[in-house]
């Protein structure tokens, strides 16, 4: 055998080798991303919660490789406790709105919509996803401004004193829809609107219609019907929905700059605490609090068979 036939044979008897012992075989194909994963993500999570524990120096303004439990017994003082219950709570209520304004599109899209209908609406869900999030964000702050498409319509339909009402609502309200927490909350909606709308509609597909024939010929109403059989069987699709709308909102940063009113949230309050003030541990004190939401909602979510349905 030559040496020229030798190196051609070589890759191939490489590659039997490697359909003989698939272990390997998979261990090669494993091992680049399980490196990456490890030591890339893994790894600066850990490098995270280490400086977590560090000191700040108010005086000189580094950071001191010094044990300390300072950072989260911050967390639990009244302006950062206040700031990590308006994530929270505008997390949670993005997720509901959400669900309950994606259910109808979703089920419409698995049982009424086909053909070109279908089509339309899958791209009618999805074309928003594929423009630029700061290019979104930023709009926005323009279409809620006063002078803006949103106020001419308002102004139009005679609804100005009832947006005005709104407006003084505490928690809800500000100068104008963009300074606003409802203008905030909207802006949410729109943007993470396509994560839940998916899921549920994936999820009412796998349903088998005669399930809801058949609770309509054993006399139920449609309320009944719904109540029952279509929306416990299409709760994992709600639930796989809002692990998006409710990440996604809990760790954004971008929407409570441009969009709002002047209240930090978790995610502007790292990003003053590492870039303007140079506090890294107080910020990976921060970080680790979506951290352990998020891991939470994540184990509910699986019992309740979210992932199935993704």
């Amino acid at each position: 055998m030559t040496h020229a036939t030798a190196d051609t044979n070589l890759p191939r008897h490489f590659s039997t080798y490697l359909y003989r012992h698939g272990t390997l075989y998979l261990l090669l194909l494993l091992t680049p991303p399980l490196l990456w994963f490890g030591i890339v993500y893994l790894g600066s999570l850990f490098a995270l919660l280490i400086q977590s524990f560090y000191t700040f120096d108010d005086f000189s303004m580094t950071v001191l490789p010094r044990f300390t439990l300072k950072n989260y017994q911050g967390l639990f003082a009244a302006a950062n406790l206040d700031i990590v219950l308006r994530t929270f709570s505008m997390a949670a209520s993005v997720s509901v709105f959400c669900a309950c304004l994606g259910f109808p599109i979703a089920y419409y899209m698995a049982r009424y919509a086909t053909g070109w209908q279908r089509g339309f609406f899958y791209i009618a869900v999805l074309l928003p996803m594929w423009a630029s999030y700061i290019v979104k964000a930023y709009s926005w702050t323009v279409i809620l401004a006063k002078g803006g498409i949103v106020y001419w319509f308002i102004d139009k339909a005679g609804l100005t004193p009832l947006i005005e009402a709104l407006l003084d609502i505490p928690f809800l309200g500000g100068n104008t829809l963009s300074t606003s927490h409802l203008g905030r909350f909207l802006v949410f909606s729109y943007i993470w609107l396509p994560f839940m709308i998916l899921p549920i509609q994936a999820s009412i597909e796998r349903i088998n219609p005669n399930l809801l024939a058949a609770s309509a010929d054993l006399g139920a109403r449609p309320s009944q019907t719904f109540t029952t059989v279509l929306l416990p069987l299409a709760t994992p699709g709600v639930i796989a929905g809002s692990i998006f709308t409710f990440c996604l909102t809990f760790g954004d940063f971008i929407i409570p700059t441009l969009v709002g009113p002047s209240g930090l949230f978790i995610g502007t309050m790292v990003y003053t605490q590492q870039g303007a003030i140079g506090n890294i541990p107080m910020a990976a004190a921060f970080t680790v609090v979506p951290i352990i939401v998020i891991g939470l909602y994540l184990i509910f979510a699986k019992r309740m068979g979210a992932f199935d349905a993704l």
